[in-house]
């Protein structure tokens, strides 16, 4: 990464220049494609100032830092910049995972609870089959529930299995009345 390094109204020393540049550079763990970075410092009356623009594609970050001497500015300024690369790297890592489908508020199901509610989605294939082979099936492998075509009606169910080791079919009906 290409580090430049301005100063106004004082000169810029070969240990200051180094340990800019290591500061600076310390940017590129966060974020590895930085285009190239500016480092502005200068004094006001007392205050140091040092003012750091990292520029990345599509993407630029400033941070300005004062404090009593010169070090301490660059420490400040480079820290904000490293928190910035690190939100921004954060917030990309997000944008880029999977969604889970089917995730919730539970607010939207009708009731309150704390917290989202977290679902898997299962793919089961479907098959033409009675109740007691769509039972059978579901315990051979260990299910709580399976998705099931009744052999009679076409349609198609779910049964699964209640805490008092009963079964319950799901069938789904039509909406009546609109």
């Amino acid at each position: 990464m290409e580090i430049q390094l301005t100063a106004k109204q004082l000169k810029i020393t070969p240990a200051i220049s180094d340990y800019v540049h290591q500061k600076i550079e310390k940017a590129q763990k966060y974020f590895d494609h930085i285009v190239w970075g500016q480092v502005f410092l200068h004094i006001e009356k007392r205050a140091h100032n040092a003012e750091v623009v990292i520029h990345a594609p599509g993407q630029t970050f400033r941070a300005l830092a004062t404090a009593a001497d010169l070090y301490s500015a660059v420490d400040l300024a480079s820290d904000k910049i490293d928190a910035q690369l690190k939100k921004f790297k954060e917030r990309l890592k997000d944008r880029h995972k999977p969604h889970v489908a089917g995730e919730m508020e539970a607010g939207e199901a009708g009731f309150s609870a704390p917290g989202p509610i977290k679902t898997a989605i299962v793919k089961q294939a479907v098959f033409p089959m009675t109740p007691e082979q769509a039972a059978a099936e579901m315990e051979a492998q260990g299910q709580n529930f399976r998705l099931f075509q009744d052999q009679d009606s076409r349609q198609i169910h779910v049964i699964y299995r209640c805490s008092d080791e009963s079964y319950k079919i799901v069938q789904p009906v039509k909406k009546s009345g609109r």
